[in-house]
């Protein structure tokens, strides 16, 4: 059990924590939240001993073992498989000494606690981990020095799960983590056998592999049972009740003060006008719930491009002219949301630099509008900002010649205000680099914005306010992440990337997370039989055809309402009510009889091909 009692701790006198306790089961599996900056790291750091607390205590059972990610594993020449086994420092000594023991009692006292720890299994445990993490079985065998630092921090990872520490703490794991990644990583924790807590800001990750969840706010610790989104419940609930509270007890202390107010002065009022002075000053104030600065993205509209907006036929791109995809036939519109599924290495990055004319193609036909304006964002751009610059000075560089003014409210339109704007990159947290660089990549209203792991280092509240503006904006988007929230919120078509090629996922995002997750045999098993018929599906242009009826029955029902609206002013006139005026009153009103029935047809008419839109896409 670990409890955290009373404690308080400062950070050049701001304090973080001040008298916050919480008690975490054992076993638990806990999701640390708050606000960015509210000390969730810190918290992580006094938890591990490499802070001193001001005052107060946290707690754990002697001899509990505590482990983290703290750094990503350095390149050397040892193999990953040899890395992570050197992860467990019980077993690789105990093996080290069971090659030099001579004393009997002590090679039995090895080989038992050998037996009770199952280190003859390790090596298998710790491929499984890391092909979990998206090693496969060669790579496993090679040095960490053939790897890039995000991938070492995969290898960190797998150490420290593999060593399977009491307390298991896990700062953002999925930032370095794919969308199948970090799917294999909620259910390796949903199964952990010792107590997890994790700071995260992957809200699927907190519905499905937690079932507690630890708030930090107000330098407080409250934990609440269940997963984020009861706790989201709860929470919105309880502050309902504290503003309720707050609100009605300020009431009666105004009440109470207009009493005083008014007869402190007289003699026969003045001893209930004292009387109720002494009990506001003895009212202990019901402080309301401050409400959170709402988080915005505001992406620039683009102009209508007739579809397609870009179509490949028998395609291949590749590099060295060694192609990675071929048998490419794909189509994008303005109004599609595709997200691309597919383990690392089988091709996205390769088909989102394609697609944002960063690779050409190596044969078949590309086709794209003349007017096609493109946006595209990476993690590697957020570190490759100006570190010595403001964002000021990148908006002045991207735009030069545009009013300072103007400049200042696009970035307000993403979350960056005049504090942000002033100052200079390296001194901005990860969400907010993350922003400057999103609004760089939409500056010029592109069509098509394509977005690669786009949710790194944003919270909660930003995610949420990412999927509202991406459900708004009118160009076309495709997604590589690894939240899944924000791909069943936007993304309404699937491709599936993987055997060289590209290919439409027919099915949705939570039947290919069970896919991912079942094993090899189990698949097998499960498969159909090859003669099976399919079900026969609407082909890509009859979809096309229906979006287009789609479109046209909203346009005409719009159209139709500005007419209503135009005659419903007509309508509101005084002036077409006079006596004499009854005549033309009479054709207007036949005109706005007219006009109705005209509306009531065109919205059956668009109701019905949004289901057999929906019936086709099903």
């Amino acid at each position: 059990m670990l409890r955290i009692s009373q404690i308080n701790y400062s950070v050049e006198g701001r304090p973080l924590f001040e008298e916050a306790s919480a008690v975490i089961p054992d076993g638990h599996k806990v999701g640390l939240v708050g606000r960015n900056g509210a000390g969730k790291t810190t918290l992580f750091r006094i938890i591990r001993g490499e802070l001193g607390l001001d005052g107060g205590a946290i707690s754990l059972p002697s001899r509990a073992k505590i482990g983290g990610v703290a750094q990503e594993v350095p390149s050397s020449d040892v193999s990953l498989i040899d890395t992570v086994l050197a992860a467990d420092t019980e077993r690789a000594s105990l093996l080290a000494e069971a090659d030099t023991a001579t004393d009997p009692n002590r090679i039995s006292e090895i080989q038992t606690r050998l037996a009770d720890i199952d280190a003859w299994s390790a090596e298998g445990r710790a491929a499984s981990i890391l092909k979990g993490l998206g090693f496969e079985d060669a790579e496993q065998k090679m040095p960490c020095s053939a790897f890039s630092g995000g991938w070492r921090m995969r290898v960190a990872l797998a150490g420290v799960l593999f060593a399977q520490p009491d307390l298991l703490l896990l700062d953002e794991p999925t930032n370095y983590l794919d969308l199948e990644g970090a799917l294999w990583l909620e259910s390796y924790l949903a199964k952990y056998p010792h107590t997890v807590i994790i700071i995260s800001h992957d809200r699927g990750l907190l519905n499905r592999a937690v079932g507690g969840i630890l708030h930090l706010e107000e330098r407080q610790l409250t934990y609440y049972q269940g997963s984020y989104d009861q706790f989201a419940r709860q929470r919105a609930e309880r502050r309902a009740v504290q503003a309720a509270m707050a609100k009605k007890q300020q009431a009666r202390k105004d009440h109470m003060q207009s009493f005083v107010d008014r007869f402190k002065a007289k003699a026969s009022k003045a001893k209930q006008a004292q009387s109720r002075l002494k009990m506001i000053e003895k009212m202990d104030m019901i402080t309301p719930p401050e409400e959170a600065a709402r988080k915005v993205f505001t992406f620039p509209e683009p102009e209508e491009l007739s579809p397609p907006i870009i179509s490949i036929e028998g395609g291949a791109v590749g590099y060295g002219g060694e192609p990675v995809l071929s048998r490419l036939n794909l189509r994008i519109d303005q109004d599609d949301r595709i997200a691309l599924l597919g383990k690392n290495g089988q091709g996205k990055s390769t088909l989102s630099k394609l697609l944002s004319n960063r690779l050409e193609l190596m044969a078949g036909k590309s086709v794209q509008s003349s007017k096609l304006r493109i946006g595209f964002f990476a993690q590697h751009q957020v570190e490759e900002l100006h570190i010595n610059e403001t964002p000021l000075q990148h908006m002045i560089s991207a735009r030069p010649g545009v009013l300072h003014s103007k400049l200042r409210a696009q970035m307000a339109g993403f979350g960056l205000g005049p504090d942000q704007a002033e100052t200079e990159v390296g001194r901005l947290s990860g969400g907010q680099k993350a922003r400057l660089s999103l609004l760089l990549a939409t500056l010029h209203a592109p069509h098509l914005l394509i977005l690669d792991e786009p949710t790194n280092h944003l919270d909660i509240e930003s995610r949420e306010a990412l999927v509202e503006a991406l459900t708004r904006y009118s160009g076309a988007v495709i997604l590589v992440s690894h939240d899944m929230h924000l791909l069943s919120m936007v993304a309404d078509r699937l491709w599936l990337v993987s055997d060289g090629t590209v290919k439409p996922y027919d099915d949705d995002l939570e039947a290919y997370r069970k896919m991912l997750l079942t094993p090899d045999t189990e698949k097998q098993r499960k498969q159909p039989k090859a003669d099976a018929p399919k079900p026969k599906r609407a082909s890509r242009d009859d979809i096309l055809n229906l979006r287009g009826e789609v479109r046209k029955g909203e346009a005409r029902v719009a159209k139709i309402n500005e007419m209503r609206d135009k005659l419903a002013k007509k309508l509101a006139d005084p002036a077409l009510y006079e006596s004499d005026k009854i005549g033309e009153l009479e054709v207007w009103n036949k005109k706005y009889a007219e006009v109705m029935e005209a509306l009531e047809r065109a919205e059956a008419l668009w109701m019905q091909s949004l289901e057999k839109l929906e019936r086709a896409e099903a």
